[in-house]
């Protein structure tokens, strides 16, 4: 599924028009974003927690000339599913 299409299946159950479901989704991940750059999870009961990790620096290997190369520490921005949706992606 694609940004557009959420936007229908939201428009569709929230009973909005596109235009407002659009705009719903946006503002959504627009505050996803900005809570997550700020270094704060998102925590939505039922449904599963966005948060920030932190990934250490590292050792590589460039493939090419098998030089060894230090990778930086990043944070990185990760989902963590909760127990009802997991229960029903299972089934």
């Amino acid at each position: 599924m694609n940004k557009g299409q959420l936007v229908e299946k939201v428009a569709e159950k929230a009973n909005l028009s596109a235009k407002d479901s659009a705009a719903a989704v946006n503002a959504f991940m627009d505050v996803v974003k900005e809570t997550l750059s700020a270094g704060e999870s998102i925590s939505l009961v039922g449904f599963g927690t966005f948060e920030v990790r932190e990934r250490a620096a590292r050792e590589g290997l460039n493939p090419r000339t098998k030089e060894k190369l230090t990778i930086p520490a990043v944070k990185v921005p990760a989902f963590k599913a909760g127990k009802s949706l997991k229960a029903v992606v299972n089934g």
